[in-house]
């Protein structure tokens, strides 16, 4: 499940331009299973198109086998 608080400290940390989500989730990414890594990161998917995280925008592109964000 998503902790939208911890990602969204995280975000705060990240500096202005493209990402993508694994490297806001952080290093144990790596760790979870197919299945797990599919569901968070379409949970955070849902919250940014919702706005749950101001300044972050999907920019509905996928690059390097990930969707890319963008944080102004």
């Amino acid at each position: 499940m998503l902790d939208e608080d911890e990602i969204a400290n995280r975000l705060l940390a990240q500096e202005p331009g493209a990402f993508h989500f694994p490297e806001v989730y952080g290093e144990n990414w790596n760790r979870l299973p197919i299945g797990d890594k599919v569901k968070i990161g379409r949970e955070f998917l849902n919250a940014v198109r919702k706005g749950c995280f101001p300044g972050v925008e999907d920019t509905g592109r996928k690059n390097g086998g990930g969707r890319v964000y963008l944080k102004r």
